[in-house]
């Protein structure tokens, strides 16, 4: 399969193809790409039954479809683990070296990589890595702004925007760090995160969206 028609593949499932239906002005927005490139690949995978058709309504992906995808995000995580783990970059820097990888590396290589890092299960923001057959773990998280003033959490998954991982690195918000939502102001006004240590950072409203937790009860 050609990197193109991977990286389509993918721009689907991250535009929520896996339920719901994904409209080519979404695809042309995403992938920085035609209209006519949109159709004529669109048709090239329906062709290979790779997605469904709604007609005047967008594309869906179907189950041979997601397999693809989750093996493609596995490639790309296991890289990012790599990278961030093994030759030190940050967070907001292994995205794009990564998307670079996964496009030449064998499934193979994939599992060595994997068995070398000890099978890691998440990547450096929290996203599960699929597993090796394309199943994906069910894991259970909270957005931040769905919790409530005084809730404990650890932080366990956030968007893997690069401006919005630099955002997180100014504000010093990490994974796996354990904070008490100590105030939100109204009118869709920031949130305090406060450590156990009594260190206050606030973030902005539209950042919780961004942000998964684990409660701690």
């Amino acid at each position: 399969m050609t990197p193109n028609k991977e990286d389509f593949i993918k721009a689907i499932f991250e535009l929520g193809g896996k339920e719901k239906v994904v409209t080519n002005k979404d695809l042309v927005r995403m992938l920085s790409i035609s209209a006519a490139s949109v159709t004529d690949m669109n048709t090239r995978l329906l062709k290979e039954e790779l997605i469904t058709h709604l007609p005047y309504q967008g594309v869906m992906l179907t189950e041979k479809g997601l397999l693809i995808a989750n093996q493609l995000i596995r490639k790309h995580r296991i890289w990012e683990v790599f990278l961030a783990e093994k030759l030190g970059y940050d967070w907001n820097e292994v995205h794009a070296d990564a998307d670079l990888l996964e496009h030449v590396s064998s499934d193979l290589l994939i599992e060595r990589l994997n068995i070398f890092l000890e099978e890691p299960t998440f990547d450096p923001h929290g996203g599960v890595i699929p597993n090796q057959d394309g199943t994906v773990p069910e894991i259970h998280s909270t957005p931040l702004i769905e919790c409530r003033v005084g809730d404990r959490f650890k932080i366990q998954e956030v968007d893997d925007q690069e401006d919005f991982l630099e955002y997180l690195l100014y504000k010093k918000v990490h994974l796996g760090k354990e904070y008490t939502l100590a105030e939100i102001e109204p009118y869709d006004g920031p949130l305090t995160l406060e450590t156990p240590a009594g260190e206050k950072t606030v973030i902005g409203h539209k950042a919780a969206f961004k942000i998964f937790v684990d409660i701690i009860e």
